[in-house]
């Protein structure tokens, strides 16, 4: 269970967030959409903890955090909490100076201490979940960004996070690479992988997702299952919204 309770995030004076309240079900996949600026990323970001939020409780499993304005939480405790989560970027963020098996070791051996060989055995097991067992060696600017990316996610895995969270993780393709991403996180879905994702990517949420939740400055405005946020939504906004998705 991924347990989100009146999160508040501000930046100075500027309400990024406000009362974000959802929860997850262990083996669930939940696309976050909305407008540009409307909060999805920064929402993700509060998950990891890579984003502080200014009030609001996050609880993975059983793991939670409760946060208040002006209050410092100890880095032990966010390292808690960020190490059951995997993140996958929008621009990847391969290491270009170590092949697509060197990138997914090096949280195995650097932060987990894992020895080499079992890091590298792990990480040849999880290029063939992606499709990619063939291009171990290969360094990130010899593959396309489809490719990236699926080296990315199988990076992101590789410590077993409790969840995957996605950025944008099609956006930076064209649509025929990213079929590839889509296709390994529906694979992942289908294997009861929990993943919550950012995405402008109507196929992606509609093909991958068990729930779609509609953000626009910083709130939920209405969520559900795919079928009916992008088939028959009851919020005017979502509707406008929708319609902008289907016209690309």
């Amino acid at each position: 269970m991924i347990e989100l309770v009146d999160i508040e995030k501000r930046f100075g004076d500027n309400v990024v967030l406000k009362d974000v309240t959802l929860r997850m079900r262990e083996g669930s996949v939940t696309a976050l959409v909305g407008p540009s600026g409307g909060g999805k990323s920064t929402l993700l970001r509060c998950i990891n903890l890579l984003e502080i939020p200014t009030a609001g409780t996050v609880r993975i499993g059983e793991d939670s955090l409760r946060f208040h304005p002006g209050q410092k939480v100890g880095w032990a405790s966010i390292q808690k909490l960020r190490r059951q989560t995997g993140m996958v970027f929008q621009n990847f963020q391969l290491f270009p100076h170590r092949t697509a098996i060197e990138n997914v070791m090096e949280g195995l051996v650097t932060v987990l201490r894992w020895p080499a060989g079992k890091a590298r055995e792990r990480a040849q097991a999880l290029l063939d979940k992606v499709g990619l067992a063939e291009k171990a060696d290969a360094w990130p600017a010899t593959l396309s960004g489809g490719q990236q990316q699926r080296v990315a996610i199988a990076r992101a895995l590789a410590p077993s996070p409790r969840v995957l969270l996605c950025d944008e993780p099609t956006s930076a393709l064209d649509p025929e690479l990213s079929e590839e991403v889509v296709d390994v996180l529906g694979q992942l879905a289908k294997e009861g992988t929990t993943m919550v994702m950012a995405t402008h990517d109507l196929r992606l949420a509609s093909r991958v997702a068990h729930e779609v939740v509609f953000l626009e400055a910083g709130k939920v405005v209405e969520k559900g299952e795919p079928a009916k946020i992008f088939g028959s939504p009851e919020r005017e906004r979502t509707k406008r919204f929708i319609a902008t998705l289907t016209q690309r």
